[in-house]
């Protein structure tokens, strides 16, 4: 149920404050922005509406023309992308659902707004730019996953329903100031009809808004919309050619828990039954997922997967058979997942074009962070490997961004809140350590913008065991540091090996790459004011620095952790 509360009642203030748009009398079908003699027009700050989803790879957007997107296209998120910009190298900071978020919303490093790992309770009261952008006189609002603690209570945002915790796909618990109640339907169509129903409710209103869509998909347990669920069976996507990875020089991912074959819930997250001709699942440690079905929508779920699941049961594969068809049911879930995502964009751009707000609101598409489509033979995010690396990131603002814009410039999550404050005409915040992206999509870059990147996930001991580490990317080289109980550098020429199969750190001919890269990873480190990890001089395996290494790790990871993170 929609609150209608509103923190503000000021009107929507005239464009006046510096760096606030303006929209030109013409645009070019190029794509490059028309010379006219008319001055430009002022107009009341831009709309905002901020769509994330969850574990969303890169691979999987087909506007970055990967082979997966060829076969299991995107077309709404693509229209974002062919409206606007798409960046090819956009990156998080901590691959990682709930610190991603904090990071969205502080433009800080998880060391700074103090949200390292899943489970821990983020302070609302903090700076957030929604809050910011709310006290100078927008209306604000946030529909879907908050994922920091148990609501946005206290966050300065207005309006807000969200799913408890992770979410469940089908008949969720939805959380409002009100309190929660069970909601039937599909959570990512849930989410969009809120989404559009607090657009409707305010229409006619001259106030700026911004609106936050947070959906739940494609996260693990990747489970399609009834409409979706049979959209890509039979569907033969490409393994992945490091699928069946040994992890040579490299333990750290040797030592993961995030194996498609060896580690996936066979009945949880790949809907495998014990035997042909049942519906009884596999291992499924997680029954509520299933169990607040509807009988309907149970028949309707597993009847599309039960001929799939017969032939497998029936069929005498051997282990590297099984492991294919796992990552066959895995990638014909997930994506069947996305295509909803994909619906609840498409449903947002035409709510705008039919009111009219187009021209005047960004759009932005993102996910908290990659995810694993097989290679290395995993799912989840977490390491500093490119898949969970990289995010994507798709934006338009008409008349402002050119038509299918592509950005080659290094961008992370820390950029942005200052990017929504730039646009709203507020000014820089100084615990921002992230850069407003306007005049990189503007097309001309600050000539100090940056050059490398940084990253330091935390979460050990805790769910996948994937080791704390810390580490930089500069052009086409990568440097990391693990640490805890493996210390371990890691560096890689993706150039020659962009699969990241080759750890070259003990390779002499890199000697000079290896020391320029760790002076970069030092100065960036003290930039961003993160002393968390042994120092990057220290030796690997002294008995001083991997003490720390094992402290910091578990004090950033505390006791406990969500397992179904």
């Amino acid at each position: 149920m929609m609150t209608g509360r509103t923190a503000f009642a000021a009107m929507a203030l005239a464009c006046v404050l510096p760096g606030c748009a303006t929209v030109p009398a013409a645009t070019e079908s190029a794509g490059t922005v028309a010379q006219t003699d008319t001055a430009p027009v002022e107009q009341r700050r831009p709309n905002i509406i901020f769509i994330m989803s969850d574990d969303h790879a890169q691979s999987a957007i087909s506007a970055y023309g990967t082979e997966i997107g060829r076969l299991a296209p995107t077309p709404n998120i693509d229209r974002i992308a062919n409206n606007g910009a798409l960046f090819e190298n956009s990156y998080v900071t901590n691959s990682l659902c709930g610190p991603a978020r904090a990071t969205m919303l502080t433009g800080q490093f998880s060391h700074m707004h103090g949200f390292t790992q899943n489970g821990q309770k983020f302070d609302n009261s903090q700076w957030n730019w929604v809050r910011e952008l709310g006290a100078s006189g927008y209306d604000t609002a946030l529909f879907g996953k908050w994922h920091l603690n148990y609501s946005p209570e206290g966050a300065g945002i207005d309006d807000w329903a969200v799913l408890d915790d992770q979410g469940k796909y089908y008949n969720p618990d939805i959380i409002t100031p009100e309190g929660r109640s069970v909601v039937e339907g599909y959570a990512t169509d849930l989410v969009t009809d809120r989404s559009l129903a607090w657009l409707d409710a305010r229409a006619g209103s001259d106030k700026p808004f911004a609106l936050l869509i947070h959906h739940k998909a494609p996260h693990r347990n990747f489970m399609p919309a009834l409409r979706h669920v049979q959209k890509y069976i039979g569907t033969e996507f490409p393994v992945p050619t490091n699928y069946f990875d040994h992890y040579d020089g490299r333990p750290a991912a040797a030592a993961q828990e995030m194996n498609i074959y060896r580690d996936m819930y066979e009945g949880h997250d790949l809907k495998m039954t014990v035997e042909e001709g049942s519906r009884e699942l596999r291992f499924n440690p997680w029954t509520d997922d299933f169990a607040r079905m509807t009988p309907e929508q149970r028949e309707a779920y597993f009847g599309a997967l039960q001929p799939g699941n017969d032939a497998m049961n029936a069929a005498d594969m051997s282990d590297r058979e099984m492991a294919i068809w796992k990552y066959q049911r895995y990638m014909h879930e997930y994506l069947g997942t996305v295509a909803a995502v994909d619906d609840s964009v498409g449903r947002v751009l035409d709510w705008l074009e039919n009111s009219g707000e187009a021209d005047n609101t960004i759009v932005i598409y993102t996910s908290d962070q990659g995810f694993y489509l097989g290679e290395h033979g995993w799912f989840d995010k977490r390491f500093m490997y490119e898949e969970s690396l990289r995010t994507p990131l798709v934006m338009q603002y008409p008349g402002h961004i050119a038509p299918g814009t592509r950005i080659g410039a290094p961008v992370q999550n820390v950029d942005y809140a200052p990017t929504f404050l730039d646009y709203a005409g507020l000014p820089e915040r100084g615990t921002i350590q992230g850069r407003s992206l306007r005049e990189v999509v503007d097309g001309t870059p600050p000539s100090d913008w940056r050059d490398a990147i940084y990253y330091h996930y935390y979460e050990y001991p805790g769910f996948h065991s994937v080791r704390a580490h810390y580490g930089v990317k500069q052009g086409r080289y990568k440097l990391m540091r693990f640490y805890g109980d493996i210390d371990q550098w890691e560096f890689y020429d993706l150039q020659t090996d962009p699969d990241e199969m080759r750890n070259r750190i003990d390779d002499p001919r890199m000697k000079d790459e290896i020391a320029r890269m760790k002076d970069k990873l030092e100065e960036l480190r003290r930039q961003y004011q993160d002393s968390d990890g042994p120092a990057v001089n220290a030796p690997i395996g002294d008995e001083v620095a991997m003490a720390k290494g094992r402290h910091d790790a578990e004090n950033a990871a505390g006791a406990g952790h969500h397992a179904h993170h």
